[in-house]
């Protein structure tokens, strides 16, 4: 069976590939009118998948401007109506639709408080881009299957874009722009063991660390939604604390260590985990020989968790056929969320 997840999530490199060509211009642009602005951090406005990718543009915000960035839970507005005190800082709303009432709100009432403002939006013309200053095009093209894939996708690489154009960062640019076949690539590869290992189980722990927890996190969620596991995401560095309580024998832990500083204290982890009893699926490149499922080195430290997503989102479509569900049609769920 091919589901519109699968088919859907194969085409993300292709969505990549209409993303730059269309934006590259226009955040060159951004990027000098931010750096001119002297801002002091950074504001993320996100639910669900655009909050992992939120995560993620702020671990590379960080990494690179050395700015704070957090994310700004929209109840503050919609529920507490916080007085907001933030000039100086820019305002980043994610979202899909760009229709949930609570980010719109959220955003205007960051700009009323002194906020530039910026949103990553794979919607025309929604209300969420129409209140900000300007508009960044996901390029994803519509959507059909309720779990997103090639739109978190081009999220990340919009973040990553937006950041390496802020920070003028020619490398992070470059590697980006060539990144579409390794996406490819990255999508053709063999993660039926993990189908295997999973077909059966009803929880497990996701397991990443830097700029690739926020995949750990939309791993987790996936899983859940497609394939109803419960799924728990959790940083390399803090699983120990606490969590670890979890773990019996056979209690599987899928682990994402792609090339990068933080792949040897990953794969130290890994070794650990499996010493205690826990059913370890380790993702490596080709230089790790104890790996489960392989990864394509992606070429930039920064666009590692993008070739782990891409391999992951092709597995877990598979596995939610595999267990007898319908990956395109999780029940509960619609595909635009209205939260208030």
């Amino acid at each position: 069976m091919m589901s519109l997840m699968l088919e859907e999530a194969q085409s993300a490199p292709g969505c990549l590939r209409a993303q730059w060509q269309a934006n590259a211009a226009h955040l060159a642009g951004l990027g000098r009118t931010l750096r001119e602005s002297d801002l002091r951090g950074a504001l993320t406005v996100a639910r669900g998948s655009s909050d992992h990718a939120a995560a993620y543009f702020a671990y590379l915000g960080m990494k690179h401007l050395g700015l704070p960035m957090a994310s700004v839970p929209p109840s503050l507005t919609t529920v507490a109506n916080a007085p907001w005190r933030v000039r100086g800082q820019l305002a980043v709303a994610i979202s899909q639709s760009g229709a949930s009432p609570d980010l719109v709100a959220t955003q205007k009432a960051l700009i009323v408080g002194g906020a530039r403002s910026v949103a990553l939006v794979n919607t025309p013309d929604s209300p969420l881009g129409q209140a900000s200053e300007c508009e960044i095009a996901l390029q994803a093209g519509v959507e059909k299957s309720v779990a997103a894939t090639k739109s978190y996708l081009a999220t990340l690489a919009a973040c990553a874009h937006l950041i390496g154009a802020w920070a003028e960062d020619e490398t992070l640019l470059t590697a980006l722009e060539a990144l579409p076949p390794t996406l490819e690539a990255a999508a053709r590869l063999d993660w039926q063991p993990a189908v295997d290992a999973l077909i059966d189980v009803d929880r497990l722990l996701v397991i990443g660390r830097g700029a690739g927890l926020a995949v750990a996190q939309e791993a987790a969620l996936k899983f859940k939604e497609t394939c109803a596991i419960q799924a728990e995401p959790f940083s390399a560095a803090e699983v120990r604390h606490g969590p670890m309580a979890l773990i019996g024998p056979g209690y599987p832990v899928l682990v994402f260590a792609p090339p990068g500083p933080d792949q040897a204290g990953l794969l130290e982890l890994a070794v650990w985990l499996e010493s205690i009893g826990a059913r370890v699926l380790l993702a490596a490149d080709d230089s790790v020989g104890a790996r489960q499922l392989p990864l394509i080195d992606a070429g930039h430290d920064d666009l590692q968790p993008l070739s782990v997503i891409q391999s992951f989102y092709v597995m877990a479509a598979r596995l939610a056929v595999a267990r007898g569900g319908d990956p395109d049609r999780p029940r509960h769920l619609q595909k635009v969320t209205r939260t208030l």
